[in-house]
């Protein structure tokens, strides 16, 4: 029994710290709690942490690259599929352009020559102005926009403004080097239009929403949700046959239209110098009319 307990004995005394290697350890540990703060460490310290984190994240890095390459192989494969169907759609959508193209000059022709047979005479575009919008002054009282042309580059006070989606609105504030576009969501627009489907008039009024009524359109009108509104020119002010939206119909059964140049950002903007059909002379030119004898 007593050599049972001189052996634990002796076993304890072998694993047993000093007293003097505790109080190392525990000043040790508070040097290196010390030093890992940043502003208490060393420049030598932070260096060398600096470098054994490059190395370690590099090292890392090449460890886990074949990984992440296995892993991104199916997204990858599953992108390619995906780009390749919307190739294949995106040139189905340009040879039915083209072929739309090919109708169009077809018809430009034709209007042309039915033009000069009727010598039928209208308002039309001479030019068109490129720019950009440089800010959207847009806020809940007032929709407009602020262009970077203006009576330099030939703008003028009414001209309309047109994206690549469609009629965006007209200028009414016309400077030197900068023009104010008011929206055709601005509660001040009024813009004559029609369906292309039906010739349904009617006037397209904004009302500080994203999608403007159509009022003045009677009882019973020809219109159904979808229809293309385009401009009807009725009104003098714009071009016949711009492109607006398409007609809608809201919650309370009024007529709206969701606009063509809503359905993405408006970055750049034509400007068409629109001449409208000027009136009549206050005192016209009087007709003279010969009358011939018409011999038996």
């Amino acid at each position: 029994m007593a050599q049972r307990q001189n052996s634990w004995r002796r076993r304890d005394e072998r694993v047993r710290f000093s007293s003097l290697l505790f109080v190392v350890c525990l000043l040790f540990s508070g040097i290196l709690i010390y030093l890992d703060r940043p502003s208490s460490r060393p420049g030598v310290f932070a260096d060398l942490r600096a470098g054994s984190n490059d190395i370690a994240v590099f090292v890392l890095d090449m460890a886990v690259h074949p990984f992440r390459g296995l892993a991104n192989i199916g997204s990858w494969w599953r992108r390619q599929s995906e780009l390749a169907e919307e190739n294949r759609a995106l040139r189905m959508q340009v040879a039915e352009v083209h072929a739309w193209r090919a109708t169009a000059l077809s018809l430009q022709e034709r209007n042309a020559r039915y033009r000069e047979a009727l010598n039928l005479q209208g308002a039309t575009a001479q030019k068109r102005i490129s720019a950009w919008i440089v800010a959207d002054r847009s806020n809940v009282f007032v929709r407009s926009s602020l262009i970077g042309a203006g009576a330099r580059e030939g703008v003028r006070t009414g001209y309309p403004v047109v994206s690549v989606y469609g009629l965006v609105g007209r200028a009414v504030e016309v400077g030197r080097n900068s023009s104010r576009i008011l929206l055709l969501t601005d509660i001040n627009s009024r813009v004559a239009v029609m369906a292309d489907r039906s010739n349904a008039r009617a006037l397209l009024v904004g009302d500080n929403t994203d999608f403007p009524r159509l009022e003045y359109l009677g009882d019973e009108p020809d219109l159904q949700e979808g229809d293309r509104i385009i401009t009807s020119g009725d009104d003098n002010v714009m071009l016949r046959g711009l492109p607006v939206g398409q007609a809608i119909r809201d919650r309370d059964g009024r007529w709206r239209v969701a606009l063509f140049n809503h359905t993405a950002p408006i970055d750049l903007v034509w400007i068409w110098s629109f001449e409208p059909v000027a009136d009549p002379e206050t005192d016209p030119v009087p007709v003279k009319f010969s009358m011939t004898k018409r011999a038996g």
